[in-house]
């Protein structure tokens, strides 16, 4: 059944978007700080998130590798993330501004 769900998504071409939003997912849970996330957006692999304090963006800054680590895990934990999209897998660096 995951296999028919995941060749749907392929198919209808949503994975990218689907794959985006679970990646927001995943930052809003891993980080805890939804609330001070102004904005973020992907681009090749690089997530880029605005937040609103600079207490917590320096809070979080030396934390980056083990967010990016810990969000991957969540997603490829979830049955619905496609891994191999080619516009959209893994994050593989997180940009904090």
């Amino acid at each position: 059944m995951d296999e028919l769900v995941r060749e749907y998504i392929r198919s209808m071409k949503i994975a990218s978007g689907l794959n985006e939003q679970l990646i927001f997912d995943a930052w809003d849970k891993v980080s805890g700080v939804k609330e001070y996330t102004v904005s973020r957006y992907l681009k090749n692999g690089v997530l880029y998130c605005s937040l609103s304090s600079s207490v917590v963006r320096s809070r979080l800054f030396p934390h980056r590798g083990e967010i990016v680590r810990k969000m991957n895990e969540l997603l490829l934990g979830d049955g619905l993330f496609v891994k191999d999209d080619p516009r959209t897998g893994l994050v593989k660096q997180l940009i904090l501004k």
